[in-house]
């Protein structure tokens, strides 16, 4: 998935004429702290809340202060991971989009990052949750897909976090199945071992909503 596809459909962007007020107006509604300032099909820059309450322009026209604003942007070809890095990094609620001609395409913000993760880890796909706690050394994925499969079943998304301190991951696996019982058995056969197992709807959701809340804290939402 890359940043072409993570457009929103309705953040729209600041024209040179606009003032400070307008762009906090828009910001409130969207709920976001960045708004992008265009002229034409060119990027000015990025303005913050932060930018218009210290310069106080809150009246002023946003073009008069084009070299305060901020730089960032990504290109559309970008990955989806890319775009969350430097979201991250740069600490931004939202961030342009240009294209290969460095022409202004949109927008993309932390919400409609969080929204893709979700189709990411096939949140609205029904079946089971498996978390795997191993050494990196052993991690192999293609063992662990032959396992999952041998037993008719399929991998609907796949990640991996590092134990903090230590040379231990855990891999979550969502399953197209919930009776994760056979496929837990020959885990276990293989050495695996079995951190938790979410076969009920209910639990499936809070470890959803679980990382979700974690992916707003690593973006500093």
């Amino acid at each position: 998935m890359i940043a072409q596809n993570l457009l929103s459909e309705v953040v729209p962007a600041l024209h040179l004429a606009d003032t400070g007020q307008k762009a906090l107006n828009w910001m409130e509604i969207f709920r976001i702290s960045h708004l992008p300032v265009i002229d034409g099909k060119q990027l000015v820059g990025l303005i913050s809340d932060k930018i218009i309450y210290d310069l106080n322009i809150i009246e002023h026209p946003v073009g008069d202060y084009s070299d305060y604003l901020l730089s960032p942007h990504v290109y559309t070809n970008q990955h989806i991971y890319e775009v969350f890095s430097a979201i991250s990094v740069l600490k931004l609620s939202a961030i342009p989009v240009l294209n290969l001609h460095h022409e202004y395409c949109g927008i993309i913000t932390v919400f409609d990052l969080a929204q893709k993760f979700a189709d990411l880890v096939a949140v609205g796909e029904p079946g089971g949750v498996i978390e795997l706690e191993l050494n990196a050394i052993d991690y192999s994925l293609s063992q662990i897909a032959q396992i999952v499969e041998g037993n008719d079943a399929r991998i609907l998304s796949f990640y991996i976090t590092q134990v903090p301190e230590s040379n231990l991951m855990t891999v979550t696996l969502k399953v197209n199945v919930i009776d994760l019982s056979a496929i837990i058995q020959t885990f276990v056969r293989y050495d695996y071992n079995i951190k938790a197992a979410y076969m009920d709807e209910s639990r499936i959701q809070n470890l959803y909503d679980d990382r979700y809340d974690q992916l707003m804290r690593y973006l500093n939402i």
